[in-house]
């Protein structure tokens, strides 16, 4: 049987040249010119016991351009952002805000009663009450002797 050297010459430096390049990606990804800077809309998911709450920064974007479907446990935000063009003698400087469609959804942890979901639109923030399924919902299960 042979031995064959698995980290030969200069495999170490190439492996953290990798690494450096990877955090630099990565790096890259979060920060606020690119990535998941740019996700839109920004969204936060939380859990109330009863209901998951979802709240989305939307800036910009008029209630009638937004669509809110949830099916089963996944809830689906779609809609448009328009922004006013630069007038015609203005050239942008900087320009960080998109424009256009967008869709993001969202695997919730539990089925949701589709029926009882409310959306309301207010000073720039969606927010979605989205009830869980009683199927879904924590019973309390009497315990007898035998």
């Amino acid at each position: 049987m042979a031995l064959v050297r698995w980290f030969g010459g200069d495999a170490f430096n190439r492996m953290e040249q990798m690494q450096r390049e990877m955090n630099r990606l990565w790096s890259a990804a979060r920060s606020p010119s690119q990535g998941w800077a740019n996700v839109f809309p920004p969204i936060n998911i939380y859990d109330d016991g009863e209901s998951y709450i979802a709240r989305a920064e939307m800036p910009g974007v008029k209630p009638d351009d937004i669509d809110v479907t949830v099916t089963g446990k996944t809830l689906t935000l779609r809609g448009k952002r328009t922004i006013a063009p630069a007038g015609k003698d203005e050239t942008y400087h900087r320009r960080e805000r998109s424009e256009g469609e967008f869709r993001r959804a969202f695997d919730l942890p539990e089925q949701v009663d589709g029926e009882k979901v409310q959306a309301n639109f207010a000073n720039g923030v969606l927010e979605i009450l989205l009830p869980r399924a009683e199927q879904a919902k924590e019973r309390k299960v009497q315990v007898s002797a035998s």
